[in-house]
């Protein structure tokens, strides 16, 4: 990290040198390593996998808090900070594609898959060919019946009780951002504690929700293919929402000692929008998943 008496702030601030990208190459080497293993019933993927952890958990903590240090060292001008805004749009959009590609594979499986396995679209006699007897429905388990009977969640249970706590969530932190663009640091810190417990208050009533359909609706994620796709797209969801949390608390402590200012902001800003993207994805999910 270069001193910022001696860096011109017309000048596009690059770092002279960093090791993060290569211990981050090696630590992500060592967790897929791990869950090959694990895959494949090794008794030492558990201690593979925990190392690549550590060693992700070690370069976020780095790489981070170097951004960090040059950021408050005045380091960044406003070309850097568009690189920033720029990076965290194509991260963003990333992300959207990822939930895109989960909800066209539900798309697929419940307009397309199903009705071609009961015949429709092939004649009278087409599921004889396909799935003798089978007759299609949502929610589904094929027509191997995978996994035994389930029943589902209702929707206007707590995945409704979710999305309030986390449309709640996104309320709270907009009155904290207005409160940072105002210069309120203890009403930013009073707004954005609130949206750290909702978003924890969100993961707990989640992983009850998943424990109460797991134990008492039989509902698992080898329940056919609503079982995988029920866990897949709510299990992503809700890893979003810890890294989401977890940025969040980084946040606060960041406010706390007193960085960030009403004009440069932009780590506040970006932890803000990755929030409001996780909240809309949510709404998708809680209609698509939860009511329909």
């Amino acid at each position: 990290m270069a001193n910022a008496q001696s860096h011109d702030a017309d000048v596009y601030y690059v770092p002279h040198h960093s090791k993060w990208p290569f211990v981050g190459s090696i630590g992500l080497f060592v967790l897929m390593l791990g869950v090959i293993f694990w895959f494949n019933g090794s008794d030492t993927a558990f201690w593979i996998f925990v190392a690549g952890l550590v060693l992700m958990a070690y370069t976020l903590f780095g790489w981070f808090g170097d951004v960090i240090r040059e950021s408050e060292a005045g380091l960044y001008n406003k070309q850097v900070d568009a690189s920033f805004r720029q990076g965290m749009i194509w991260f963003i959009f990333s992300e959207v594609m990822l939930f895109a590609a989960f909800f066209g594979a539900l798309f697929y499986i419940r307009v397309f898959v199903l009705p071609w396995i009961s015949g429709e679209g092939h004649g009278a006699l087409g599921n004889e060919f396909l799935w003798g007897g089978y007759i299609t429905g949502w929610p589904e388990d094929g027509p191997a019946d995978l996994g035994g009977e389930f029943s589902t969640l209702s929707p206007f249970g707590l995945p409704l009780i979710n999305t309030i706590i986390l449309l709640t969530s996104g309320l709270t932190l907009t009155i904290a951002h207005h409160a940072m663009v105002v210069g309120e640091r203890q009403k930013v810190l009073t707004w954005l504690g609130a949206t750290i417990a909702l978003g924890l208050i969100f993961c707990g009533v989640q992983a009850y929700e998943y424990w109460f359909a797991w134990n008492e609706l039989n509902l698992r994620i080898d329940s056919g293919i609503y079982g995988a796709t029920f866990y897949m797209l709510t299990g992503f969801h809700g890893l979003h929402v810890v890294l989401g949390t977890i940025m969040l608390i980084v946040i606060w402590l960041r406010v706390l000692k007193g960085h960030f200012t009403p004009q440069k902001h932009f780590g506040f800003e970006a932890v803000a929008w990755y929030w409001h993207f996780v909240d809309v994805v949510w709404l998708a999910l809680f209609l698509f998943v939860y009511v329909l």
